[in-house]
């Protein structure tokens, strides 16, 4: 059984801190300076805030070991919060867009106090970046679908941060003000491409996509490395669930091979794929000679 590792929900429970902290940094930015900008950037923490509890709250549910009603874990969890990351960034790029179109509509440009609100903002997105790339490190080494998504969602933050700090300091260098929402419109679109990303990678793993083409090549090698003995195997299938890797074909043995021979093939593969794949779970069907498939995998 694959185990999750205690980082991530150490890292998942961070977040939620982080958010909070930078959430304020944020709102204190805009109070100082008024700008539209930087209240929509605002607004997006408040997101950031709803997405770290439920990915923290979606990396202890998947950690429970399997039981009677789920016998295959509850890996996928974590997917459902990578989803919801998803639409909040997508919902945090729509509060942006209202707030930005409706300083442009009311045709108000008024920016106060820019340094200090300026730097305090820089502060909360170089804290974000800084934590962003955390997470999403050791989501991926730890192949935590919620850490990578909390991850991803808080860099385009960074990324909303940086473009709103470019447009007030052009909008103050070039006494155009209008450059404050116009700008915001744009981060926005960019925000919403990157929703879009993490609601896809996410469900596809809901939908039981097949490992990527370099693993499924890895799991190919270790059973031909590990399979003397047996003549051919056939209907390889996988799927990733967060840290688990199942894996499952058919393998083909002599007829006339005994039990405790085939089990010891089996048990020689199985221990390879778990040292090449970490967290892998594997099922193996073996089947006498007749049974092999002109399209499978000879092994001898």
């Amino acid at each position: 059984m694959a185990a999750q590792s205690p980082n991530v929900s150490r890292l998942a429970g961070a977040s939620i801190v982080v958010a909070i902290g930078v959430m304020g940094l944020k709102f204190l930015a805009w109070w100082l300076t008024g700008s539209v900008a930087l209240y929509s950037d605002a607004l997006e923490s408040i997101v950031n805030v709803i997405a770290a509890t439920a990915a923290f709250m979606a990396v202890r549910y998947a950690a429970r070991p399997a039981d009677s009603g789920h016998p295959f874990g509850h890996h996928k969890a974590e997917y459902f919060s990578a989803v919801l990351e998803g639409i909040l960034i997508a919902v945090a790029a729509l509060l942006i867009v209202h707030e930005a179109t409706n300083a442009l509509l009311a045709g108000v440009y008024k920016i106060d106090a820019p340094g200090p609100g300026l730097a305090i903002n820089m502060l909360a997105a170089v804290i974000n970046g800084v934590f962003a790339t955390i997470l999403i490190r050791a989501g991926r080494k730890n192949r935590s679908p919620a850490l990578v998504a909390d991850g991803k969602h808080i860099m385009a933050d960074v990324v909303t941060s940086a473009g709103v700090l470019v447009g007030l300091v052009l909008a103050l260098a070039t006494g155009l003000y209008l450059l404050d929402p116009v700008l915001a419109i744009l981060v926005a679109l960019n925000i919403l491409r990157e929703g879009w990303h993490v609601i896809s990678e996410s469900v596809d793993g809901l939908m039981d996509r097949a490992v990527d083409g370099e693993e499924a090549k890895r799991i190919e090698a270790v059973i031909r490395s590990r399979a003397a003995g047996a003549i051919e195997v056939h209907d390889i299938r996988t799927r990733a669930a967060g840290p688990a890797t199942f894996i499952e074909f058919h393998l083909i043995v002599d007829a006339a091979m005994t039990v405790e021979t085939s089990h010891s093939i089996c048990d020689r593969i199985e221990a390879g794929l778990h040292e090449a794949v970490p967290g892998a779970r594997v099922t193996i069907h073996v089947e006498p000679d007749h049974k092999a498939k002109d399209e499978g995998l000879v092994l001898t």
